[in-house]
């Protein structure tokens, strides 16, 4: 149960900072950009961890050996990629106009990493629905929360939050692969 809390705060951290960035430039429509951007980010990133499991289920057969050695990669990748992205310019200063197909288009790109760490779901003994469930809650929850910080805060914690998801997804692949 904890391994699935911390995956969630990890896989929402993305979300979280992207929530944050639009926080701070709109934040003269925040609760509605919270409510939005919760309910966008928090779905995608419950269902695509489970597209991920079930690509993982479906290949785990011929790779079962080899399992954690790629869940450690993918997992370390990700989080990789996000602390590289934690140090560069954000994508929420190009955008002028919060659309659904904004939202659409950012829900699906900050939750691509999660389609790739849900192949760690088969690894960890827990019913996928519930994690996915779990990660899509706590997504919505943080990405709400996230867009009425950068409202009030600016974008201060928003590389800072990124920084901490990509290092939680690579301790994680870590411990997949040395337990």
């Amino acid at each position: 149960m904890i391994e699935v809390l911390v995956l969630a705060v990890a896989l929402s951290m993305d979300a979280f900072a992207v929530s944050i960035g639009l926080g701070a430039k709109y934040s003269d429509k925040q609760l509605p950009l919270a409510l939005s951007a919760g309910l966008y980010f928090g779905f995608f990133q419950g269902l695509m961890p489970l597209i991920g499991y079930a690509a993982g289920v479906s290949v785990f057969a011929w790779v079962e050996v080899y399992a954690p050695w790629i869940a450690f990669i993918l997992l370390a990748f990700i989080g990789g990629k996000m602390i590289y992205e934690s140090q560069n310019d954000d994508i929420e200063a190009s955008i002028n106009n919060i659309s659904h197909n904004v939202m659409l288009a950012l829900a699906v790109a900050t939750s691509i990493d999660a389609m790739a760490a849900g192949f760690s779901l088969t690894l960890l003994e827990v019913n996928p629905f519930y994690a996915c469930f779990i990660i899509g809650i706590t997504t919505l929850m943080l990405s709400g929360l996230g867009v009425l910080i950068g409202a009030r805060s600016g974008t201060f914690l928003e590389s800072k939050a990124e920084l901490m998801g990509g290092v939680v997804l690579i301790l994680i692949g870590i411990k997949i692969l040395v337990y």
